[in-house]
């Protein structure tokens, strides 16, 4: 939950990295959240709960994918790439994979810290 805690306090930060581990722990607890809702919802009858949940949720998303892409030496526009169906999404799996560079533009390794 820690992971998650500290991408909404940085809600708009679009500098700095994220481990992958900071970043796959987040889309742990959004997924996780995202049931939850959608079973409330649906035990309501509604979607709104969900659809509130995920607009709120979009910029920290957009954020935290943005820190690690620069943790693998890309720049945040690589996520444009979610809008060609199936292989852009299969190359962003892959880069969102790969593990942590060493020092470089976006600044040190965060695993070293």
């Amino acid at each position: 939950m820690e992971y998650y805690i500290d991408a909404l306090r940085k809600y708009a930060d679009f500098t700095g990295r994220s481990t992958r581990k900071a970043y796959w722990m987040y889309f742990l607890f959004y997924v996780l959240i995202m049931v939850i809702l959608s079973v409330i919802d649906y035990a309501l009858g509604t979607k709104v709960i969900a659809n509130l949940f995920s607009f709120a949720m979009l910029i920290p998303s957009i954020t935290i994918t943005a820190r690690r892409l620069h943790d693998t030496t890309r720049s945040g526009w690589w996520q444009l790439l979610f809008l060609v169906p199936f292989i852009g999404i299969i190359v962003m799996l892959y880069f969102l994979i790969q593990d942590s560079h060493d020092a470089n533009d976006y600044g040190q390794n965060p695993k070293n810290n």
